[in-house]
């Protein structure tokens, strides 16, 4: 099993426990020490992960920190735990604090088991950042997320590719939030410097303020939008198969269909099967997470599929005469096409649908 379907397996079973995990002490045994267990640290070799690690830290003894990782004897990482959705304040953190201050650990994290928050030094040697690099969410994660949680993994680990990129992590973290607030509440200042060649000289006076922060707004929403697309068009394209290859009526499709060469602009993702796709994940989300259906365009047809997954055919959009919509459903290994007379009357085939999904449990 790949990592990122390891991290969806724990990420659904988290999400059906979470609700009755009431103490610190679950939330490390069904948590964080399966999260640990998947970064490829094995949990029950205190050699390698120490559980309650104890260093005498000036005057107070007896100082624990919930788990750290070692390498060669000496900790990398070190992990703070708090209840299943507690507070993540820093201010809750002073054991990791304080251990990150007398080890020779690079790294610092807080969880609740839901929220990982990863720490270092990037402001003063040696002393934990008040505020995390790296934020992981186990109930949210995009596939950038993944990327930069790899790098702690055992077989990947190393303290200098870690560092170089924790810096632009955090910046860009910081910036991300600062352009937010400016889309959702844009400064005077700001909304005078991008309307200054606008104005051409005019004085900013309050009822041009007014005016433009309202246009301002709307104009960072209609960009984000076209982003949205283009990556939407994108990420439905991501194959090309040929007009030839289509499959028909009881064809089996247990193996992958042949793929030709073609031009990917002779493409065109249709409304109609975007929203085609949309109510196929509608109908669908009681059953599996949205995030694990996909599709891909093709010459033919859109195929929507399970994991991204052409050995996983959830059903087949056969929409390029629109005059004429077909939904390619599955039973087994055989395709049957049936005609609707619009997209909406997909819905009447939803429980063919989720037992095609099933089918793959």
């Amino acid at each position: 099993m790949d990592f990122i379907d390891e991290l969806r397996s724990l990420a659904t079973r988290i999400s059906n426990t979470k609700n009755i995990i009431q103490t610190e002490e679950a939330t490390k045994n069904a948590m964080v020490m399966p999260f640990i267990q998947l970064l490829g640290y094995n949990v029950f070799d205190p050699l390698e992960v120490t559980p309650e690690l104890v260093a005498d830290i000036g005057t107070k003894k007896g100082e624990k920190v919930d788990y750290a990782i070692l390498r060669d004897g000496k900790p990398i990482i070190l992990f703070e735990c708090k209840k299943s959705g507690g507070d993540l304040n820093v201010n809750h953190a002073a054991q990791l604090f304080r251990y990150f201050h007398v080890t020779e650990a690079r790294f610092g994290v807080l969880t609740n088991g839901l929220m990982y928050r990863f720490f270092t030094d990037l402001e003063q040697p040696n002393k934990m950042d008040e505020k995390p690099f790296f934020e992981f969410n186990i109930l949210d994660f995009r596939d950038q997320d993944v990327e930069e949680l790899k790098k702690f993994a055992k077989s990947a680990f190393d303290v200098g590719v870690i560092l170089t990129t924790a810096n632009e992590l955090k910046y860009t973290r910081l910036i991300r939030n600062i352009l937010g607030e400016w889309m959702t509440n844009p400064s005077d200042d700001f909304v005078k410097l991008v309307c200054a060649d606008l104005l051409a000289g005019k004085r900013f006076t309050p009822a041009l303020k007014e005016q433009f922060s309202s246009i301002t707004k709307r104009a960072f929403q209609l960009l984000i939008g076209d982003l949205i697309n283009d990556r939407l068009k994108v990420a439905m394209t991501p194959e090309v198969t040929s007009s030839v290859q289509s499959v028909m009526i009881n064809e089996p499709t247990a193996s992958p269909e042949p793929v030709a060469v073609v031009d990917t602009k002779e493409i065109v993702t249709t409304p109609e099967e975007i929203e085609a796709f949309h109510i196929i994940k509608s109908v669908l989300r009681d059953s599996i997470s949205s995030k694990r259906i996909f599709m891909r365009d093709a010459q033919s047809y859109c195929a929507v599929l399970l994991d991204d997954n052409n050995r996983k055919p959830i059903c087949r959009l056969r929409f390029n005469n629109v005059e004429k919509l077909v939904l390619g459903l599955f039973n087994g290994k055989e395709e049957e096409k049936v005609s609707l007379a619009d997209v909406d009357d997909i819905y009447q085939f939803t429980d063919r649908l989720k037992a095609t999904l099933a089918s793959y449990n």
